[in-house]
């Protein structure tokens, strides 16, 4: 019977991610990579998938979800620019795995997940890790969570055939969302900064996300 990995196996292959995986590939602030390194993936992934944790892709969590590839979550981190004192807005919780990082680099995380089962251990898991800056609900994560309204930074997980409108409504002035937009046929990574009445959107990486079920994304059919 191969022998059960240590702490410190999990450790080795966290430094060797961010090393390999993050760093390699441009990711430069200082802040996400030890969020990357001290943010224990595998206890975001489900047995099976443990000997793959900390492999260079998504993996499946249930509920035809995934949890996504070590990169991108930090590509979109990096890409909001976060302070310690910002709210954060995120859609599509998924494992928790993300949550988390961003709950590294905030004051506080507004975590919206449609599929209960998914939000519910997410949650139970993040407050098992100690974190008690991080407040999901099960909800329609298209329009947003309006209560904690305005936020610094928005996170979409899940790919939108636009950017939804509530949500443009609740980003801060000078506040940035990373939000994926398309469909199967391709998708690509868009940072949206509003400055006043404006929105400046940029388009950058190509990727691949689960759909954004609900009113102002993909209807579920």
């Amino acid at each position: 019977m191969p022998q059960k990995p240590l702490e410190s196996d999990y450790e080795k292959a966290r430094e060797q991610m961010v090393a390999q995986q993050i760093a390699r590939r441009g990711i430069s602030h200082p802040g996400v990579l030890e969020a990357m390194r001290r943010v224990p993936r595998h206890r975001f992934v489900p047995a099976e998938s443990l000997p793959y944790a900390y492999t260079d892709g998504p993996l499946p969590i249930g509920a035809a979800q995934t949890i996504s590839q070590p990169y991108i979550v930090a590509e979109m981190t990096e890409l909001l620019e976060l302070k310690p004192t910002d709210r954060v807005l995120e859609i599509g919780v998924g494992s928790g795995y993300q949550t988390a990082i961003l709950a590294e680099l905030s004051r506080e995380v507004i975590g919206i997940e449609r599929i209960a089962g998914l939000a519910n251990h997410a949650a139970n898991l993040l407050h098992e890790l100690g974190y008690q800056n991080v407040d999901i609900h099960v909800a329609d994560g298209t329009k947003g969570y309006a209560e904690k309204a305005p936020y610094n930074a928005i996170l979409v997980a899940a790919a939108s055939p636009s950017i939804p409108e509530p949500l443009m409504a609740q980003l801060a002035e000078n506040g940035r969302m990373i939000i994926p937009i398309g469909d199967d046929d391709g998708q690509v990574l868009e940072l949206v900064i509003r400055k006043g009445e404006s929105l400046h959107i940029y388009q950058l990486t190509p990727v691949r996300f689960v759909p954004l079920i609900w009113e102002y994304g993909y209807l579920q059919g």
